[in-house]
């Protein structure tokens, strides 16, 4: 092991001397000025407060004290003689629990990550939707070709402009508009009430702006569209079989069906 010459030991005990003196003569006039100021201050300090205060620096300082206590660290200078001296140096800050880092602040992610590209809830339309629709227009494609089959709709006589069929009803599809024909004026019937149908119709997508492809989030677009075709659905059934000769309400049970395809 090199020895430290000992002039460079001496050099370095002079300035450790020179370094301890400066600092305790600032702490001395300190020290001695805290009680007159205290002695000045007791003429306008209430006592209690005095006395939470003396206590309150009498706990910080047993503090600080059992802290440089347990926290010190020694370091092992060597001395004039050729000798080694332990130098305590100053105590390690340690926080809860004795650990030493400290956590500076909790960023979150969502300010620091920059995403350009969001997700959405989309498919694309091959071949997710079309085989769906290309599946339901086999499906009503079969259901035509069965039904044909099996229901006779010929076609009748040639129409005779001196013979009224009796009753004379509209196809299936307008019955519903003849049948409000018998309740209300023509233009009532055939104008105002189909176009106040077909209005709402067109601003449920705009009241309703719900996302959500669930039935019990959509209440209103399903009330509305079921009251629509419930009311449909009556007149139309109402004017087949509920109307007989003259277009008078009739019973079909008692009466007979009028009714053709």
């Amino acid at each position: 092991m090199t020895e430290v010459p000992e002039h460079l030991l001496k050099r370095a005990q002079a300035a450790k001397e020179k370094a301890a003196s400066k600092s305790a003569e600032p702490a001395a006039p300190a020290e001695a000025a805290a009680p007159a100021a205290e002695s000045a201050g007791d003429s306008r300090i209430p006592a209690h407060l005095l006395e939470r205060s003396k206590a309150a620096k009498a706990k910080k300082a047993g503090g600080a004290d059992a802290d440089a206590g347990g926290g010190a660290v020694a370091t092992v200078a060597p001395a004039a003689g050729g000798g080694s001296v332990a130098v305590p140096t100053a105590p390690l800050a340690t926080g809860p629990g004795g650990h030493t880092q400290r956590l500076l602040t909790v960023v979150k992610s969502g300010s620091i990550q920059d995403v350009k590209a969001k997700p959405q809830d989309k498919v694309h339309v091959w071949p997710h939707l079309l085989i769906i629709e290309f599946a339901s227009a086999l499906f009503i494609l079969a259901f035509t070709t069965i039904f044909s089959v099996f229901v006779n709709a010929p076609l009748l006589e040639l129409a005779d402009v001196n013979k009224t069929p009796n009753p004379s009803k509209a196809p299936w599809y307008f019955l519903g508009l003849q049948e409000l024909l018998t309740m209300f004026h023509p233009m009532v019937a055939g104008v105002t009430i189909p176009g106040m149908g077909i209005f709402l119709l067109i601003l449920a997508p705009y009241v309703d702006k719900n996302p959500s492809n669930k039935p019990e989030d959509r209440k209103f677009a399903i009330g509305l569209m079921t009251v629509h075709l419930m009311f449909w659905a009556v007149l139309v059934m109402i004017g087949s079989f509920f109307r007989g000769p003259g277009f008078n309400f009739t019973l079909p049970w008692r009466d007979g069906l009028f009714f053709e395809l």
